[in-house]
């Protein structure tokens, strides 16, 4: 479907040339608390992921808790009796704005943006789950929201914290494997492609299916859809790419102060016009920057992982990233890594230049209060997204020389349509 093209959305368009040039903002904002006051939290959707991030959230205030799902967002309510409760989180703003100070967002891919610019737009603090939004406009958009009203954000890739993938990214900073020319990134696994449904079953009391579908076009009710499976099917989700890729690529793109892609390259099972793939090899280069040269970074959706592996007679086991580079490789995941040849480096051991987290959900609180900003804020986790969405985008139209300036695919117009979605009547921006 065609973008809608709106004056509103021209004029964004718009302000949103050059905006590839990235300027580091503060988190302060004119909505931040006293460090040692409590924040007054909203919820968007509780269930699974959700309630993690409602249970990290328990130190605070949760005033507000919104989920379409009764059966899905389960006791929460009960747990949280102070907190009102919402469906339509339109509705949750238009009644409590001036009593939220911050949202915590763990929706399905197609209602990130709309839930996180309707908080954003309010000035109110965003702590999101990944991918930061379903399509490639919608991530500039919200990128460039936060920096410009100076918000706390926070993109839910928790593993950031973890110590092993810390050490890897630190061997790579300390230049150890020397410059890096390629790094394979990958996510195992086989899934996508769910067969399309037959029957219509009737919709459950507990769901508020109008408003699951947030902004998108109607369609029927099905429970391999709702409350999981949206997923792998393009209309909802983003497959196993955008599922994965925000926690992978993190490696690489924080090893690499990786900003923005030039050209991107896709290929993969026949692509369907409705869902995701089963497999899926991309390639992404990038222009030489400050101090390292240019590189090369593959994301691959593969079931035993990519045939570099195979190469270089190593096997996927935990790991999903290797780094190669003139004076050697680092084979690492989110719990291990390895440096080869083993010979060459078994003395050597990760350097300790990277503070330690309080914790991932405390960044974003303290950055709240007025602290600095969390370690996945948009300003970093935006061009990762970016990323991971092209690959999606050039597997489903072909290739393409990437512009981040202007959000240009040069020369595939097939692309160019894939950026951004059209939104039904009523949920238009």
């Amino acid at each position: 479907m065609a973008p809608q093209i709106t004056r509103r959305t021209a004029l964004q368009g718009v302000i949103l040339t050059g905006a590839g040039y990235w300027i580091g903002a503060s988190a302060s904002s004119v909505n931040a608390v006293s460090p040692n006051e409590k924040l007054n939290l909203a919820v968007i959707g509780v269930g699974a992921q959700g309630r993690s991030n409602l249970n990290g959230a328990a130190k605070e205030n949760v005033v507000a808790l919104c989920d379409v799902d009764d059966k899905r967002a389960g006791d929460a309510f009960d747990k949280h009796p102070k907190a009102k409760k919402f469906y339509d989180f339109r509705k949750m703003f238009d009644s409590m704005e001036k009593e939220i100070d911050g949202v915590l967002i763990s929706t399905p891919d197609h209602t990130h943006f709309h839930a996180a610019l309707w908080a954003m737009q309010r000035g109110k603090h965003i702590y999101l789950e990944k991918p930061l939004a379903h399509d490639v406009w919608e991530v500039r958009t919200l990128t460039k929201l936060a920096k410009e009203k100076k918000l706390a954000t926070q993109l839910g890739a928790q593993r950031h914290t973890l110590p092993a993938l810390r050490q890897a990214v630190e061997i790579v900073k300390a230049g150890i494997l020397g410059d890096i020319t390629e790094v394979h990134s990958w996510v195992g696994g086989d899934r996508g492609m769910p067969p399309i449904p037959t029957e219509k079953p009737a919709i459950p009391a507990s769901v508020k299916w109008d408003l699951w579908l947030g902004p998108n076009a109607d369609f029927d009710y099905q429970p391999s859809i709702c409350p999981y499976g949206w997923r792998f099917w393009w209309q909802f989700g983003t497959g196993e790419t955008g599922n994965w890729g925000c926690h992978i690529l993190d490696i690489p793109f924080w090893a690499l102060d990786l900003r923005y892609p030039t050209k991107v390259e896709a290929s993969g099972p026949p692509v369907h016009d409705l869902n995701t793939p089963k497999a899926l090899a991309s390639k992404f280069a990038f222009p030489k920057e400050g101090k390292r040269e240019a590189l090369t970074l593959h994301w691959y959706h593969a079931k035993n992982g990519p045939e570099i592996l195979a190469k270089h007679d190593l096997k996927a086991g935990n790991f999903n990233n290797l780094f190669i580079g003139t004076k050697g490789m680092l084979l690492c995941g989110f719990n291990s890594w390895k440096l080869l040849p083993d010979d060459k480096f078994k003395e050597v051991k990760a350097p300790k230049t990277i503070p330690d987290s309080p914790g991932f959900h405390k960044e974003w609180f303290d950055a709240c209060k007025g602290g600095k900003p969390p370690t996945c804020n948009f300003d970093y986790s935006g061009p990762m997204t970016e990323t991971v969405l092209l690959a999606n985008v050039a597997y489903r139209t072909g290739g393409f020389e990437w512009d981040s300036e202007t959000l240009t695919c040069k020369g595939n117009p097939k692309a160019q349509g894939l950026l951004q979605r059209a939104y039904r009547k009523g949920w238009e921006v």
